[in-house]
Parts: structure tokens; sequence; C-alpha cells
């Protein structure tokens, strides 16, 4: 029976084969594109799941209240915090301390180079995360000062191996010798946590930051099992008030630690500042749809050209009935046929995603291979894929094809095709609902992340080149020279030093804030600059003056004009602030100049008070470069640099390309989604290339009596043209409203968006509508312009 339902499902594809064709490239775009979101999606859900432990690890979040202002979420807390959780909590087994020493400059023999991702951790650090060591103990590695542990990518680049490595050495830039005691496998891609080399904290000073109000530094904890989250969160809120309280309290803040799961870091943390890229639960869901969708209009497909061919196989099922075959058999051969459609379209998906894997991994930024598919979860994936596209586009023509009676179907019930008109509209609304849906949220998309690339930052960022002094000693002298070596380089327009830069942080300090009502405590966010950092990167100044000179260093500002509304300063000149706890009167601070807002922050923070010290020949050099020849000026300022710091590698970044960087994840998103939005109205055109064929061809006969009755094509196409612009209408009515709650949701993220207008709404349906329109103009045309005798011929 099952090979006879087989080879009634071949023949039946081979019958049709203008019809089967279209069926079977539907529904292999629709799962190709929708397995690639899935495998997405799958190695979005895999971060860090691979510890052994994963389960039971923990990171420490602080959750900061400051009055007037919402709950700041840091992944940082203070330095003393693992060990207090460790002696004092007996939930906890393990705790971690992670401190970022940011980029690190080492040297082997006459071997120079920079480590972007080098950490201090604790002792017990490969006794809570699984990272195997090929060589070294992993119980004593990271226990003596001085010892440090490479990855193997990294001990390949700068030894050649990774055997023999233990036991060997590497200098930083002052001289201090580092024993290697480890080499361990690379971190995977699916990892939050992030770095290539990992020195013991027994390097640190014994008296390292032992303050509970720096908070700099990231606690893990390794739980003991069946440890109930929120009771351990219960339980640390008396930390506050023991030991950050009487530093925070005078300044009504509040500060509540909690404990969230390493598994959750990655796609939950969107709220929570700290380093790395974070994932979002919110386009695992959109993409998760998206998938879905077009899944599900391939099925659309498939169910509105079987429906609407039932005609072609009245006679089938009428025979088949009066020769004994009963409705459950009728059904097995449909969905038989529709699985067997969805089995080959699988096959043809596989052999796609097999070529087009490198370029998604690309767009996607990431590092999915072929063994994924091999994976069991993976095959069962694939089966539930066949039986949903099998059984969602077979179902309801077998259901509907098979309750028919024969006598009915003998009699030419069937023979005009159109049954069911009322089903298939309603399909071909869903898919243009849907495609419509997902062109308008691509535009908004697009709109916004444009948005984000050229709005005015408030600084000039084009053409700026930082370089780091990374090293551990006081090289301002050597700084100072090399800036005023840049001062006359041909090329270089500019020279400035700073703290940092635009995208790059700063720090976030208490203050005593004077005000037209008093003193009020705040956190101010502040960083130093040189007198030439505002000429450097275009920052204009409204008020007061500048940095002049030394004089400046001890007592004189410039803030945003941001800090002047926050705190109402009607002449904000000579208004003062000073740090907390200083009862001398001699630490003030006081506001000489005033400059307009620019973001140094991400577009993803609102705009906020700051504060600029003088601080001449900081670790960061700016050069504002002459457009025309970057690279023969890079040149010059690289042999400069080899004259100031021989010892020292060159590297720089460009401003732009690193402050655009922090929108990279959403930019490869946006990528993603207009690809696969673009693709899910390519499937619905697919389709409905093949019902407007099929509709055409059933009206033929109607189309030769018009035409030989003396219509012209300004009468016949209209007869088809308005039912489906009827349709289009009818879908804005359903995706308009459904795709502004979507974006409207999507946009909040942003503190600077583009707000939701009129555009995308109209460019998307007139999308749809000019797409359906030439489809079915195109066949309607054909249809006018044939020789009505061929159709008439057979009444």
């Amino acid at each position: 029976m099952i090979k006879n339902l087989l080879l009634v499902a071949i023949r039946n594809l081979k019958r049709d084969k203008w019809y089967s064709l279209l069926n079977i490239l539907g529904l292999t775009i629709g799962i190709t594109f929708g397995l690639l979101l899935l495998l997405y999606i799958k190695d979005e859900l895999s971060y860090d799941r691979y510890h052994e432990k994963a389960n039971r690890i923990v990171r420490i979040v602080s959750n900061i209240k400051e009055e007037s202002k919402d709950t700041m979420r840091w992944s940082s807390n203070p330095y003393p915090l693992g060990p207090t959780l460790k002696k004092d909590f007996p939930e906890v087994e393990e705790a971690i301390r992670f401190v970022d020493n940011g980029t690190m400059m080492f040297k082997t023999g006459d071997t120079r180079f920079y480590n972007e991702n080098t950490f201090f951790v604790d002792s017990g650090f490969f006794r809570v995360f699984t990272y195997p060591l090929l060589e070294g103990d992993p119980n004593t590695a990271l226990v003596d000062p001085k010892s440090l542990v490479l990855t193997r990518s990294i001990a390949e680049k700068y030894f050649g191996k990774v055997n023999g490595i233990v036991g060997r050495t590497l200098l930083d830039d002052s001289g201090a010798v580092y024993k290697i005691t480890g080499v361990m496998e690379d971190v995977p891609k699916n990892s939050q946590l992030t770095f290539n080399i990992l020195i013991s904290n027994a390097t640190l000073p014994v008296d390292f930051s032992p303050q509970w109000g720096n908070f700099s530094y990231f606690t893990y904890v390794l739980l003991r099992p069946h440890t109930d989250l929120q009771a351990f969160d219960r339980k640390m809120l008396p930390l506050y008030d023991k030991f950050m309280a009487p530093i925070f309290a005078k300044n009504n803040i509040k500060i509540r630690l909690s404990a969230q799961p390493l598994t959750e870091m990655h796609l939950h943390s969107t709220d929570i500042s700290g380093p790395g890229e974070y994932g979002s639960m919110s386009y695992i869901f959109i993409f998760g749809a998206v998938a879905l969708f077009m899944v599900l209009i391939a099925c659309i497909n498939y169910m509105n050209l079987t429906t609407a061919r039932s005609a072609r196989r009245a006679k089938e099922i009428g025979i088949r009935k009066v020769t004994g075959s009963s409705r459950s058999q009728l059904i097995t051969q449909f969905l038989v046929e529709s699985t067997l459609s969805s089995l080959v379209a699988l096959v043809l998906s596989l052999v796609l995603i097999a070529l087009l894997l490198p370029t998604f991994n690309t767009l996607a930024g990431k590092f999915i291979t072929l063994n994924t598919l091999l994976d069991p979860s993976t095959s069962l994936l694939l089966l539930g894929i066949v039986l949903f596209v099998g059984l969602c586009g077979g179902s309801y023509p077998a259901f509907y094809l098979s309750k028919f009676m024969p006598v009915n179907i003998l009699k030419g019930a069937l023979s005009k095709g159109s049954s069911n008109v009322t089903l298939r509209r309603i399909l071909i609304v869903t898919q243009f609902s849907i495609s419509m849906t997902m062109l308008i949220c691509t535009f908004v998309v697009y709109n916004q992340l444009q948005y984000l690339q050229h709005k005015d930052m408030g600084f000039n960022k084009d053409e700026v080149a930082n370089i780091t002094v990374n090293s551990n000693s006081d090289e301002r002298s050597r700084i100072l020279a090399f800036k005023n070596e840049m001062r006359n380089t041909q090329g270089v327009h500019s020279v400035s030093t700073a703290e940092s830069i635009p995208g790059f942080g700063n720090s976030f300090q208490l203050f005593d804030v004077q005000t037209d009502h008093g003193i009020v405590d705040k956190g101010v966010d502040v960083y130093g600059i040189d007198e030439d950092y505002f000429k450097t990167l275009g920052i204009q100044l409204t008020r007061g003056r500048n940095f002049s000179g030394l004089p400046d260093t001890l007592h004189s500002i410039v803030v945003n004009e941001n800090m002047v509304r926050y705190f109402g300063w009607k002449n904000p000149i000579g208004m003062r602030v000073k740090y907390p706890g200083d009862t001398t009167g001699r630490h003030y601070l006081e506001v000489v100049g005033v400059f307009k807002d620019f973001n140094w922050k991400s577009l993803y923070s609102p705009m906020s008070p700051l504060i600029l010290l003088y601080r001449p020949n900081s670790f960061n050099v700016q050069l504002k470069l002459d457009a025309q020849n970057i690279p023969a000026t890079l040149a010059i300022v690289e042999k400069n640099w080899k004259t100031a710091f021989p010892e020292l590698p060159f590297s720089y970044i460009f401003l732009d390309r690193e402050f655009d960087s922090q929108y990279a994840a959403d930019q490869r998103r946006g990528k993603i989604f207009t690809a696969f939005s673009i693709l899910t109205v390519v499937i619905t055109c697919l389709g409905l290339l093949g019902l407007i064929a099929f509709t055409t061809e059933q009206r033929q006969k109607e189309i030769s009596i018009r035409k030989i009755l003396g219509a012209g094509l300004t009468e016949i196409i209209p007869l088809i043209t308005r039912n489906f612009v009827y349709l289009v209408g009818l879908s804005c009515f359903i995706a308009f409203p459904v795709a502004y709650w979507f974006m409207h949701h999507w946009l909040d993220n942003f503190s600077y968006n583009t707000g939701m207008t009129f555009g995308p709404f109209i460019l998307s349906a007139l999308a749809v509508l000019v797409l359906t329109l030439l489809t079915v103009i195109f066949h309607t045309v054909k249809a006018a312009v044939a020789n009505p005798s061929k159709s008439l011929r057979t009444e």
C-alpha cells in the first residue's frame, strides 16, 4: 500500500510539473531560510551552556538606585565581595573575581604583542568553569603570583606550538616576569566570557582595592546544588547595610545585589552595563516568528495551489471513491503527496544550506558549522519540519477534496475549480499581511540603524585616529614629546590626549554639587582631557573658556549643557563641585566652561551630566588627520612612534569605526531581518504567481468570449486585478496595527530613535500592491492576447 501511495504521489508530481515546481521551490526557500534562522536561534540559546556546572554558576549584578534616577544595573561589584560571599554564605561553593586589565603588552625574545583580553582571576577558576587544559595542572595553574595561562591561539601565535610552553616566561613592558603555568583550549565562540590570557589574582598587591565603594570588578559564584536563587538574593540584602551603607547612604544611594544565572547572561542582559556584546531575547522571538512565517507562507502556497487545482483531481477522486477507496485512504494519499514534496524540499534545502552557510555566518557574525546539522536535536528538528510542512500544507486539501460525493464530482460539480474561494482569499490575505508586516518592520529597522550611523553626535569622529600608550610605567614625558612631534607632522591637523574618548567608557563618581538650593550629592560621569581635546574632536564651547594649562589641574573643570540643565544652574561659571568626604574645602572643582552636549556614550544611553577634568598627557593620543592622504600620514606617525616608544608595538584605531562598532550587533541583526523579509515576499510572490496563473487559466474561456464580443485589455484586466487589490487593502488593516505595536516597542530600546512615521506603512503597502499588480497583469494580458479559438474549441 505504501509503495502504491508513493507511486501515485510521484506520478501526480510529474503530471503537473509547473505547479509542482512552484510548490517545491516555495517550500525549499521557506525551509532553507527558516532553518538558517533556527540554527541562529539555537546558537544564541547555547551560550555558556558548555560548562559542566553551568546550571549552578551565577553572576552577581549590582542594582544601584540613586534618588530621582532610574535603577542602574551593573555587572561589576566591589572587589571584597567574592571572598565575603565564600566566607559567610554556606550556599557558595566557590567565588571567582575577574579584574579586567585591559590591553597589556607582553614580549618574548624579540617578539612584542598587545593582548586586549587579559584578566586577573582567582585560583579556583578552573574549579568553576570548564576549560580543558592542554598543558598544566588546573588546580595549581593560577595559585602563585605572576603565573598565567594562555589560550591555544595565543600560544600558537607567539610560540608556534602549544606543547612545551609551560615553564617559559613572558615579560610586560615594565620588565615584570610572568611564568606560563598552563595552556588551555580557546574559549568557545558561544561564550559571553571572552579572554586570551588569565593571570593569577595573587599577582595584585595585598591591599589592592579593599574598598566597598569601587564597582570595577566582576564576581561569579558557584552555588551548591539545589540553592534557591530568590532566597540567596534575599540573604545578600544585609550586605548593603553592613559594608556599603556607610559609603553611599549619605548620598541617598541604595544598592541591592542579585544573582543572574550564567546561562541567562547572553540574552537577558540588555539592561545591564558591562563588557561584551550581548544578545537579545526580543530578537530570538522576532527571528523565531520570521522562521515560522517563512515556512507557514510556503505551506499556504501549497494549500492555495492544491485547493485551487481541485478540478484537476476531481475525476480521479470520483473514480477512486466509486471503485471502493475510503475517505481515510484519500486523505492518506494527499498527505503522502505533501510530505513527499516537503521531503524533496528538505533535501534541496540541506544542499542550499551547505552552500549558503559561510555567507550566512559572515552576515550574522556566527561560526555555525555543518556539524550542527548532524546533532541529534537538529535531526529531530529536521524531521519535525518535514512533518509540519507535510501535515500543515496537505491537511486541508486532503480533508477538503476527500469529502466530495462521487456522483457530484462525476457530474462536473468541480469543473469550474472555483470551490472554496473564501478559504483561498483568507490564505492570500494572511500571506499579504505577514509580508506587509515584515516589510514595514524592515523599513523601520533600516531607518533607525541609518539614524544611529548618521546622527549628529555633537563631535567630529571622522579621520580621528586614537593611539593608546599601553604601558605600566609613567610615560607622560614621552607622551608630551610624541605629541609635540605630531604637531609638526604634515597631514596631522590637531593632536590631543585624554583619559577616554567617546565610546570607550569613563568613570562614574560621586560629587557634592553646588546648586541654587544648596549642596546635592549626585553621581556624575567624569574623565580627564587636555586643552586640545575640543579642537581635535570638534566639540564646541558655549560658555566660559577652555583649559589653558597646568594651573587648571587642581580646581578647574568644564561641564556639558546637560549638567547645567540637570542642576538648574542659571549662571554655571563659578559653580563648584567636590568629592564627598573632603572637609578641608581645599579640593573643590570650579566650573570655568560649558561645552555643547555630545554623545560620549552610545545612542542606547540618554544624555547625562558630564564633568571633564584637566589631565594633560594622558595615555590616549588623538590625531585629527588630513583625509587626503591618511596612509602616508600614518606611516610618518608610526616612524615617530617607534622613536618615542621603541619597546611598544604601534597600534591605532579610528574613532568613527570604534564608536559605530557599538551598533554592530544591531546592524547584523537588521541585515538578517531585511534579507529574510525580502525572501518572505519572494515566497509569497511564488505562490501568487502559481495561483494567478491557474485563476486566469480557469477564466480563459470567459476572457475569450469577452474578447470576441469586443472587450479590450482595459476591460479585461480589471476582471482579475480588482479582487487582488481588494485583498491587499484588507491586508493593510491587519498588518498596520500589528507592525506599529511591534516596532513601537522595539524603538523604545533606543534613547534616540526616529519614531513611527507614515513612510514605512505607505511604502510597504505600495510594494505589495505593485508586485501583486505586476504578477496579475502579466498573466491577464497573456490570457487576453491568446487566440480565443483555442480555448473555445472544446465547447
